[in-house]
């Protein structure tokens, strides 16, 4: 057998495997909304296809669906790659002002890479509006301000995020792209990258377009921004490298 049909082989029985822990987790997932009733949703997301992830939800909290995209925090963990960990117990708030409370889990498969994730979500809402009630009573201080997961479409996330990197990058640097110069443009593609924008399909126009540049522009940032961090991470062999 050639090594292109064992390869194609192994990439079969890689993909089987994959497929069928998705299959055994959906009716868990069922299971856990099921437990938590109405305020809890659980949903299933297959990295493969990072524009529509979601395989599987059960309840209803993001208004999430089957084929949906994933949001900015699953382009994070895709972007980490097989380094990536489990988030748990962070808070985050939909667009319509839910506090939800989430764990994302994630799925890999025998050979320990990661494929995708598993998602409980718990709207806690009326438990923060109750506590914010007491704490006032008490004396205690309000929380600080939780951020805002985008849920939707795949180019709604990636605009999200986007604008909210770009938005802190000029911030920073107290310029618009335009009088940015090239270190710093490096390193705001650089930060989008380390976000896991790329990861989607057709985010480079995306980004040429709130940055105003070319799509040519866009792609060339993003690989010298690549090229500098694969050089300055060296080769794997160096000393050092080997346990």
């Amino acid at each position: 057998m050639s090594d292109e049909h064992s390869t194609g082989a192994e990439l079969s029985a890689g993909d089987a495997e994959r497929d069928a822990i998705l299959a055994a987790v959906a009716p868990v997932a069922d299971g856990i909304a099921a437990t938590f009733g109405s305020l809890c949703e659980v949903v299933v997301h297959d990295y493969r296809r990072p524009e529509q992830s979601v395989v599987a939800v059960a309840g209803s909290v993001t208004g999430r669906d089957v084929g949906g995209a994933m949001s900015e925090i699953g382009m994070g963990m895709l972007a980490r790659g097989d380094a990536a960990g489990d988030e748990l117990n962070y808070l985050t708030r939909t667009q319509t002002g839910k506090l939800v409370k989430s764990s994302t889990m994630l799925l890999r498969d025998s050979a320990g890479a990661v494929f995708g994730a598993v998602c409980v979500n718990l709207d806690i809402t009326a438990v923060q509006q109750v506590g914010t009630l007491i704490g006032e009573l008490a004396g205690v201080s309000v929380p600080a301000e939780v951020p805002t997961t985008t849920f939707g479409a795949a180019s709604d996330v990636v605009d999200a995020v986007v604008s909210s990197v770009v938005d802190a990058h000029q911030l920073e640097h107290s310029r618009p792209w335009s009088e940015l110069d090239r270190a710093a443009r490096l390193a705001l593609f650089r930060g989008l990258d380390e976000r896991g924008v790329f990861a989607v399909r057709r985010a480079v126009p995306q980004v040429a377009a709130r940055l105003g540049i070319s799509r040519a522009s866009a792609y060339s940032y993003l690989a010298r921004a690549r090229a500098e961090d694969t050089e300055a991470a060296g080769p794997a062999t160096s000393q050092g490298a080997s346990a």
